[in-house]
């Protein structure tokens, strides 16, 4: 298996855009779209999955990256 590591700037930048930025968004899109009368849940869902799996991958380089580091 192929390991995955990242740098800590972009450890950093990931994990604020997922925990903080994406979810924002998110609630940002479906509001306005109910403010407005848009039907948002197609893109709503598209960038919650989107996110979910990026998620996803970046637990597997954070988990490679606490392993190598008890070794």
């Amino acid at each position: 298996m192929r390991k995955m590591k990242l740098p800590n700037k972009v450890y950093d930048h990931l994990k604020w855009s997922l925990t903080i930025a994406v979810p924002a968004a998110v609630v940002l899109i479906q509001t306005l779209g109910t403010i407005y009368g848009f039907n948002t849940e197609t893109i709503t869902a598209t960038i919650a999955a989107v996110a979910t799996f990026a998620g996803s991958l970046f637990m597997i380089s954070s988990n490679q990256y606490k392993k190598d580091g008890k070794k």
